[in-house]
């Protein structure tokens, strides 16, 4: 599925989405990563919402974000509470959706200049 078809430059975008791998820009990703308008962060070691763990959760929150949006694969999957309340207690929202719609959201937030982080999670 294409999803932009412009190509701004002051930040990263996601440019298609399959069931086994992420465009980012020009460049496919087939592990999971995490997604910050300035970086990616490859090789991100979660196959599934069950693996979130702390060391997971600080990779995202070293970024800073305002919100994040967990694309939890080809389907939506919702990760325990203390996960989400790690988020949470730190005034950071969270929002789970399919790759796809996670995708489309991120591209929307980050060209509004929004300080969001979009964390993908891809089979292994």
């Amino acid at each position: 599925m294409q999803l932009t078809l412009n190509r701004p430059g002051e930040y990263l975008f996601v440019r298609a989405v399959g069931a086994q791998a992420i465009t980012v820009v020009d460049r496919a990703l087939d592990h999971s990563f995490v997604l910050a308008p300035e970086r990616a962060i490859e090789n991100w070691p979660v196959t599934d919402v069950a693996a979130l763990d702390a060391a997971a959760i600080a990779t995202i929150l070293d970024l800073q974000p305002a919100v994040v949006i967990l694309g939890s694969g080809p389907r939506i999957v919702f990760p325990t509470q203390a996960v989400l309340a790690e988020f949470l207690k730190r005034g950071i929202g969270i929002e789970v959706m399919d790759n796809a719609a996670a995708a489309r959201t991120y591209n929307v937030l980050v060209s509004e200049g929004r300080r969001v982080v979009a964390a993908f999670i891809l089979p292994a």
